[in-house]
């Protein structure tokens, strides 16, 4: 079965950086479209930052120059590194992928990330940013 492992969620103050991975196993990058969703409390599911079949990436406007989307594809890994937190970006990040022609954008299908259907999700890691 396609799983999507996650790692490196925690806590920091502001202005502290954190770097999240996602390990795909049975599906590989370069049939999929990756992503970084994230849900605060009372907050619909939003997408935060994408990576294509081909590289490309697109980040949500809030995150742009802070957050930095990328993939090893030797390790089947995707990665967020994310610099200069900020206390509104605490929330629970997923990692998410879709297969092709399905777009990553679309995949939260719901308020909420875990209930979202379309695709395949991680468990969720929790980040923590303190003022």
């Amino acid at each position: 079965a396609v799983q999507l492992v996650e790692s490196g969620g925690g806590s920091v103050q502001t202005g502290g950086s954190l770097r999240l991975s996602c390990t795909a196993s049975v599906i590989t990058l370069d049939d999929s479209e990756m992503g970084w969703y994230r849900q605060a409390p009372g907050n619909e599911c939003e997408l935060v930052a994408s990576i294509l079949s081909d590289g490309t990436t697109d980040y949500k406007d809030s995150v742009k120059g802070r957050f930095f989307i990328s993939r090893d594809m030797a390790k089947n890994t995707v990665y967020l590194q994310m610099n200069s937190l900020k206390p509104d970006d605490t929330a629970v990040y997923y990692c998410a992928a879709v297969l092709r022609p399905t777009r990553i954008s679309v995949a939260a299908t719901a308020f909420d990330c875990a209930d979202a259907d379309v695709g395949y999700w991680g468990q969720g890691t929790q980040v923590t940013v303190s003022s």
